[in-house]
């Protein structure tokens, strides 16, 4: 696909993604918005659980500021849909629209939004399925989960194994890993 792909240099080696922007604007947009403009770089996975997923994306692990995993962008900020170049507005939580455009399953490799549970409470964190999480699909009503997919990871699975192998069943790691840089492929 025309999809933009991404470069994550993270403290145990590379890995690249591939971002839905064709299939997932909103969500895609607002990722690209806050990887390009360094909002990622220094924060580390805060919560790793073998065979399920790795999570990442929470300003508090950077700043030592709230616990980790409750944090997000600032609130009131925009960004550009860079599919139609609307400019989406981020809550007073920093916030995006839930966005179910595309009905893309949390199989392994996927990039999933993280959110409170709430309608439209996804922000900055988002994880990577290390299993098929079916349960997390929005078009799945096993639970009331609903996590659209934004993204895969297309290459370096042997450092998401490497980073998934540090997590525990309780999502504590063994070690911080964090994320030194996402650069445009």
């Amino acid at each position: 696909s025309g999809d933009p792909k991404y470069v994550c240099t993270t403290s145990e080696g590379k890995f690249t993604v591939e971002v839905f922007l064709s299939k997932m604007p909103i969500t895609a947009s607002n990722w690209i918005d806050l990887a390009e403009k360094g909002f990622y770089n220094d924060i580390k996975f805060h919560r790793v659980i073998p065979q399920f997923m790795l999570q990442f994306g929470c300003p508090n692990t950077k700043t030592g500021k709230g616990h980790p995993g409750t944090g997000g962008p600032d609130g009131n900020t925009t960004f550009k849909n860079l599919a139609d170049g609307k400019e989406i507005k981020r809550d007073s939580g920093g916030n995006i629209p839930d966005e179910f455009a595309a009905k893309i399953s949390n199989e392994v490799g996927t990039l999933s939004m993280a959110n409170t549970g709430r309608p439209n409470s996804g922000g900055s964190q988002f994880f990577i399925n290390t299993k098929h999480n079916s349960f997390l699909d929005f078009f799945d009503y096993q639970t009331n989960s609903k996590h659209p997919v934004f993204g895969k990871v297309v290459d370096g699975w042997d450092v998401i194994k490497k980073i998934e192998g540090l997590g525990s069943r309780g999502g504590a790691l063994k070690k911080d890993v964090k994320m030194i840089s996402i650069a445009k492929a």
